[in-house]
């Protein structure tokens, strides 16, 4: 097994062990998913944004709030915002 120095090199197999989610926080990417018509692939790099986003926060487990933050971001970079 390869080592993992960042939250952007964790496989599908990783983001299912470090990011379980709540039922609420499960339920906000579940909708955003689908109002935004995300694929399979967004959904592991949304969870990977939130997983970084709690470590920042120093918390052991992606929270709600972590993903909304996520999803803002997957939705910035969605619309260009950078030109």
């Amino acid at each position: 097994m390869r080592s993992v120095h960042y939250n952007a090199q964790m496989s599908s197999k990783l983001i299912r062990t470090h990011c379980k989610l709540q039922p609420d926080a499960e339920a906000l990417l579940k909708a955003a998913m689908k109002k935004l018509s995300l694929s399979a692939r967004a959904y592991d790099r949304i969870l990977k944004v939130a997983r970084t986003i709690a470590d920042l926060d120093q918390k052991p487990q992606v929270l709600s709030d972590h993903i909304a933050e996520a999803i803002q971001y997957r939705s910035l970079d969605r619309e260009g915002w950078m030109g």
